[in-house]
């Protein structure tokens, strides 16, 4: 099975356009080489900051909306993916309280299954 892991993004880090210090970098690298030797990653990659994006909103109107970044609603910011090959869902939540938190206290990681 294969699952899509979203990193959270952290509002003001966001804002900022804060990317990993060296030192977090050589962790999250680290522990993608780890994954990749595994055959778990099908794809993994970092996201600009909100302010280079846009959404495109779709609200019963005949034309959809544009909304260009930086988007007020935080909470919903995504900073980076992992699509990772699973056995199940336990087990990529098994493996993903391994990975690091870079440069927060404190993070939250969505996992959810891909449609196959």
């Amino acid at each position: 099975m294969r699952f899509l892991v979203m990193v959270k993004a952290d509002a003001e880090a966001d804002a900022a356009g804060l990317k990993p210090d060296a030192e977090d970098l050589a962790a999250m690298t680290k522990f993608n080489d780890r994954l990749f030797s595994e055959g778990r990653i099908v794809l993994v990659d970092g996201l600009t900051p909100s302010a280079e994006g846009a959404r495109v909103v779709f609200d019963g109107e005949v034309e959809p909306k544009v909304i260009d970044g930086p988007f007020a609603e935080t909470k919903e910011l995504v900073a980076g993916f992992w699509v990772l090959n699973g056995e199940s869902l336990e087990d990529v939540v098994a493996l993903m309280k391994q990975a690091p938190n870079p440069g927060a206290k404190s993070g939250v990681l969505e996992i959810r299954p891909i449609s196959e």
